[in-house]
């Protein structure tokens, strides 16, 4: 969504703050600007900040929430490369409209065989700035998509800051979406 919509809340809600990471209560009654609606979760302003409401409240919003986004296509094999690296697209920082891939904000991704047959991801990001409090949000976000990959049993999501991200390593996609270069 790029256009803004304003609602009031129907109902008390849970909203994360932005940039700060506190989870408040936000009352029936409010008057919200939903600013963006990507991969699943809802930016609101409100109250004079910013605010990313999860999916399961969508309904306060006066929304329907997304369907369950479906697993990529497979041919019925377990979690790949491919499956991973897709899902990890639909993850977004509520903050900026372009998906935690193409920020350049996922530095490494692998998967490991797992005794019993399944699978194990095993990703590592960064945030756009040190002093950001959504990482665990966008991670646990990126953990509970990658679980719902078919033969995945376990997901771990590790923010690291090494090397410090900066604006070279947004990809060309997003650079388009972003509209710079």
């Amino acid at each position: 969504m790029t256009s803004v919509q304003s609602v009031t809340l129907s109902r008390d809600c849970n909203g994360v703050q932005i940039p700060a990471g506190n989870t408040v209560i936000l009352p029936a009654g409010t008057e919200v600007d939903i600013t963006q609606t990507l991969g699943g979760s809802y930016t609101i302003h409100a109250l004079g900040g910013l605010f990313r409401i999860a999916p399961r409240d969508a309904d306060a919003l006066g929304l329907k929430a997304e369907e369950k986004p479906a697993a990529p296509a497979t041919t019925g094999d377990l979690a790949n490369e491919a499956m991973v690296w897709e899902t990890l697209r639909s993850c977004y920082d509520p903050e900026i409209p372009v998906n935690i891939v193409d920020l350049g904000l996922v530095y490494d991704m692998g998967l490991e065989d797992l005794p019993a047959g399944n699978k194990k991801v095993f990703v590592k990001m960064t945030l756009t700035a040190p002093g950001c409090g959504m990482g665990a949000t966008i991670a646990g976000d990126a953990q509970q998509k990658l679980l719902m990959l078919p033969g995945v049993e376990d997901a771990s999501v590790e923010i690291v800051w090494d090397p410090p991200w900066h604006q070279s390593m947004i990809t060309a996609e997003g650079r388009r979406l972003l509209g710079i270069e």
